[in-house]
């Protein structure tokens, strides 16, 4: 009986610790805004580009509250759902060609579209995306 309730209290004990640890958290995250981060790149196969310390763009929220832009692009739109390792060297010229048509400062928005509409960019293309988005924000950090 003894040990019975010292069990019980055991449990008590944590569900009170918990239950006082969550209130302290949840205070805590309504007094601290969180700061707004670029938007990341996902580069396909979920995720982001690690670029940022929360990708939170990627939230499930912010999926659903928003549309993909398209950028006269409709064509990519049969890629869908594709593996970003599958593609032939005719389907990532066609995304390069997009790509290279598409404004400098829009490039990273034109990647978040892809990712909006499940179009995974092909694996012999994102060095090169990277490469250019890294070089673009070199150029905003030293304006």
């Amino acid at each position: 009986m003894q040990s019975l309730l010292l069990f019980i209290g055991i449990i008590l004990f944590f569900i009170v610790a918990l239950t006082i640890s969550n209130y302290h958290q949840r205070r805590k995250g309504n007094i601290k805004e969180r700061e707004a981060t670029p938007s990341p790149l996902d580069l396909g196969n979920g995720g982001c580009c690690g670029a940022h310390e929360i990708c939170e763009r990627d939230s499930l929220i912010a999926a659903f509250a928003e549309k993909p832009e398209y950028f006269d692009d409709e064509e990519l739109d049969q890629y869908a759902h594709r593996d970003s390792g599958t593609y032939g060297t005719h389907e990532v010229d066609e995304f390069r060609e997009v790509f290279y048509s598409v404004l400098d400062e829009e490039k990273p928005r034109w990647i978040r579209s892809l990712q909006m509409r499940n179009i995974s960019l092909p694996n012999q293309l994102k060095d090169e995306v990277l490469m250019f988005i890294n070089e673009l924000k070199k150029q905003k950090m030293h304006v």
